[in-house]
């Protein structure tokens, strides 16, 4: 008597990849909710045009390899990758870069490497990298948080980011700003203290103005990720347990010179990048241990690049070389099989 056989695999997965991308993009809305509250309307214009710009190449894409477009657009990745993208721009940023951004990401990052799952590098990095390297002048421009410059409505800013119109009696460089970081490296290059420098009208209480607050909202959102056991809590924590510690070290040493650990945990993407971008289950290591080994070394490379490199914030540099190290770490740590010596 033949029996029908059910092939492997047995155990049904706890989550789907569209479970696990739509619980990423819930978790990403306070930090986005906080980023549209202190600088204004054009995050939400970006994250729409990212959006728009993904699922269109992400459908040319599939057509081209003639694969079904409608399930791989269900799964919501090419979503994940154009919000990320988006809202690491700056707001006030040209809608050329959006688009290019986002059409980079998937066609080249993601598609030309065979799709979804053979991605070596994170595509919303990816993407983000090379709009940093090619545009450094509109990429470092950043629109001052509410209340520190000239304010833009919505119909204001969508004229600004697709026509480069500005209203009457606003100036451009009335609503732009360097970042937090950016203004920090660049006085401590002249040989100002912190204490001196952090008494600027962009900082907060321990970092940022309105930034510091954009981070916590990622905190919250990443650790309710990691709840979920949507992401592995050893990457995060890797992240931001090297990079408090590299900054402790040298804020007890020189605390003139180098910033507190707070100003590094809760400036730049810090909590977007080791919660949100560092996790992604594709280009990140997988091993436990190589997880904690992964996120520590993103940790290192991010204090390194901000306080020695040419750039104020690291976080995309960072996941971009870990991501060519992920492999090897998987290599070296994987568990010991049962039944084997070694």
């Amino acid at each position: 008597m033949n029996f029908a056989t059910a092939v492997s695999p047995h155990l049904k997965p706890r989550a789907s990849v569209t479970r696990v991308m739509a619980s990423v993009l819930l978790a990403l809305v306070p930090g986005i909710a906080a980023l549209w509250y202190f600088f204004g309307w054009g995050v939400l214009i970006h994250v729409i045009l990212a959006l728009l710009s993904a699922w269109c190449a992400e459908a040319l894409m599939l057509g081209l390899r003639r694969r079904p477009i409608r399930p791989a657009l269900g799964d919501l990745s090419a979503a994940v990758t154009a919000v990320l993208l988006a809202i690491s721009l700056p707001p006030i940023a040209p809608w050329w870069i959006t688009v290019s951004g986002a059409m980079f990401a998937i066609v080249i990052a993601k598609h030309l490497y065979g799709g979804l799952g053979y991605n070596p590098f994170n595509p919303a990095m990816a993407g983000y990298v090379l709009l940093l390297i090619s545009f450094p002048k509109h990429m470092t421009a950043w629109s001052p948080p509410e209340g520190q410059g000239s304010s833009l409505d919505f119909i204001a800013t969508l004229r600004w980011i697709l026509l480069r119109q500005l209203p009457d009696g606003i100036s451009y460089d009335a609503m732009t700003m360097a970042t937090p970081l950016d203004a920090m490296k660049t006085q401590l290059g002249l040989q100002k203290a912190v204490a001196e420098i952090s008494q600027g009208p962009i900082f907060g209480l321990f970092a940022g103005k309105g930034s510091e607050w954009v981070a916590s909202a990622f905190l919250l959102g990443g650790m309710w990720l990691v709840w979920r056991r949507y992401a592995a809590w050893q990457i995060p924590t890797g992240i931001l347990a090297s990079l408090a510690v590299l900054s402790t070290l040298f804020y007890w040493y020189d605390s003139a010179h180098y910033t507190s650990p707070l100003f590094q945990l809760f400036s730049g993407a810090t909590m977007l990048g080791a919660f949100f971008i560092a996790t992604d289950p594709v280009t990140a290591a997988t091993t436990p241990r190589g997880r904690l080994i992964y996120g520590a070394l993103i940790g290192v490379l991010v204090f390194v690049i901000r306080v020695w490199g040419g750039y104020p914030d690291a976080m995309a540099f960072a996941v971009l070389l870990m991501n060519f190290a992920a492999p090897t770490i998987d290599y070296y740590t994987r568990p010991r099989v049962f039944g084997h010596s070694s």
